[in-house]
């Protein structure tokens, strides 16, 4: 079976073993020796706080809109103040996660408890019935809880013929996409790739598989097509419902560069920051480009590091609920 990696080659081993939380966005710090999996996964969230059996990891409260002043002249067109309307229909399928169980709403409210509660609009994306999302700075973080639920739980062939299930490394259950989603009913495999949500015809499935390989994140190596940390499992998700609403690829691969803007913020700002100082323009950068393995995989993205100053202040980027 053939992989993609950040790279082109072979993904390696080593590449999954890397953390999403030693994402070095900020600082630019070098990672440490890659960890076997389950060391990194449960080892690295030893010191989070635990409520509702969910793990808590550093985070900004939300509405927290700290502008650091070399980022002022791109926060606006990378993180949009109003947002962005996700071209997806929700409905109630926050409500129908629930219900079976792929998400423990007591333990998800708990979470959330811990982080000024949720307001009507996010309580009615969990429970009731919303037929768009806006995402914007302020909710970017229940939506990828939400959208990571979603992505692991539908029926697809990614999570069932995919990477993620290739023997060399020990199991779907054993990544960060998996063992990190704590708030379901049970145990998370219990639920993977188990509830037939939105089914694709072959074309949209197709089109998925294709956005996939080309989009990466930072926080590791791989792209969407081995969704082995929660934010590939959100794009995932993400990616599936656009197909399944119409979306065409050029719309899918912008929105999916602000929804990544959105989650490690520090790191697009920089990003544009980088092109500025090439000559270039977020606005006029494609986004296929930006969401490729050159600036949006932690290797591609280290090597931006190497020519300009991170921007800094803002938070993001952690893999956990």
């Amino acid at each position: 079976m053939h992989h993609e990696s950040a790279e082109g080659g072979n993904l390696q081993s080593e590449r999954i073993n890397e953390h999403c939380a030693e994402h070095s966005s900020a600082s630019g710090a070098q990672r440490p020796a890659p960890k076997p999996m389950t060391t990194f996964l449960f080892g690295a969230l030893a010191g989070a706080a635990v409520i509702g059996g969910a793990w808590l990891l550093p985070y900004a409260p939300r509405g927290d809109r700290t502008t650091a002043p070399e980022s002022a002249a791109f926060e606006e067109t990378v993180l949009p103040r109003d947002g962005i309307a996700l071209p997806i229909s929700w409905g109630d399928l926050g409500a129908r996660m629930v219900a079976d169980g792929v998400i423990d709403r007591q333990a998800f409210e708990a979470l959330y408890e811990s982080r000024g509660g949720l307001n009507p609009y996010e309580r009615t994306l969990l429970e009731g019935r919303a037929d768009t999302i806006r995402m914007d700075a302020n909710n970017a973080g229940i939506i990828l809880n939400l959208l990571w639920a979603f992505g692991l739980a539908n029926t697809n062939p990614v999570l069932e013929e995919g990477p993620m299930t290739d023997p060399q490394y020990g199991g779907a259950g054993r990544f960060a996409s998996t063992g990190g989603w704590s708030i379901a009913v049970g145990d998370a495999m219990d639920h993977y790739s188990g509830h037939r949500y939105v089914k694709l015809t072959s074309e949209q499935q197709a089109l998925v598989e294709s956005v996939a390989r080309n989009v990466y994140r930072p926080c590791c190596g791989n792209s969407t097509y081995f969704p082995d940390c929660n934010h590939g499992m959100a794009m995932l998700g993400l990616l599936e419902l656009m197909a399944a609403n119409g979306a065409g690829e050029e719309e899918m691969y912008r929105v999916a560069l602000q929804v990544n803007a959105y989650w490690f913020p520090d790191t697009y700002l920089t990003i544009a920051k980088y092109l500025d100082m090439k000559g270039r323009t977020w606005e006029s950068a494609d986004p296929r480009e930006l969401l490729g393995a050159q600036f949006s995989s932690g290797t591609g993205y280290r090597n931006i590091l190497s020519e300009v100053e991170p921007v800094q202040g803002r938070s993001g980027g952690a893999c956990g609920v």
